[in-house]
């Protein structure tokens, strides 16, 4: 865990994500990757020199055999708030519209719900779970099937909605974040959705991993260009480096 928090604080850190005073929620889907940046947060704000607060938000999808009271209780164990908020958005998606192609429609109302219950929550500020492997991947489906070489923002601010999205586990790579659930058996809730895994974004994956097997640190290195490019929003602030503390031991 404490290689994790090193990771988070670095990203953090780099890309200005937490002011004093923030007020963080978390959208904790029961994922591996939301539930380790909940934990890192929760045990980041213990040492952060700039003081904040954290809780959790999990969108009830509909599906009735997703079990979300291991969740309540781990977020017990962090002393974290944590809200479910009922939603319809399996039905409509797949009982009412029977969208043929749902991920889009999905993740738009997602975001939405999400960010009205940020805001009711009292949090300005909304982090999100993508990792390393998720920006490389991003970065290669734009520009396969986009032809633009472009990738969401380590921070970006909604202004409509007057909220700040952070994604402080954009160091952390997917096969670190997977060892981190199984030594620390964080609570993952499978989902059910019948289109998870059936993606463009899992045929990128599925390529990267069979290049890498040839290419080592072929992911770091196409990380590494996309900052070096640089991407507008993607240049780190790298001045505090030398003065970054350890994290304690957990």
């Amino acid at each position: 865990m404490q290689k994790l928090l090193s990771y988070v604080r670095r990203a953090v850190d780099h890309y200005h994500m937490i002011e004093p005073g923030d007020r963080i929620a978390v959208g904790v889907s029961g994922g591996k990757d939301s539930l380790a940046l909940l934990a890192a947060l929760a045990h980041l704000r213990k040492f952060y020199p700039k003081p904040f607060e954290v809780i959790a938000i999990t969108l009830e999808m509909g599906y009735e055999e997703m079990d979300f009271e291991p969740i309540q209780r781990f977020c017990g164990t962090l002393g974290v708030e944590y809200i479910r908020v009922p939603t319809q958005i399996k039905q409509i998606i797949f009982d009412v519209r029977k969208e043929p192609n749902p991920c889009s429609l999905c993740a738009k109302m997602r975001r939405g719900a999400l960010h009205e219950a940020a805001l009711a929550a009292g949090c300005k500020k909304v982090a999100l779970g993508h990792h390393l492997d998720d920006v490389v991947e991003t970065y290669i489906l734009s520009l396969f099937y986009e032809g633009r070489i472009s990738c969401f923002l380590p921070v970006t601010f909604l202004d409509r909605k007057g909220i700040t999205l952070i994604r402080p586990l954009l160091y952390t790579p997917e096969h670190y974040i997977r060892s981190i659930a199984r030594r620390y058996e964080l609570p993952i809730v499978h989902n059910p959705c019948p289109s998870d895994g059936n993606t463009k974004r899992q045929e990128i994956k599925d390529l990267l991993r069979d290049l890498e097997s040839t290419h080592h640190g072929l992911r770091e290195r196409i990380f590494g260009a996309i900052q070096r490019y640089p991407l507008r929003g993607w240049v780190p602030d790298r001045a505090r480096d030398s003065e970054e503390e350890s994290p304690p031991g957990m």
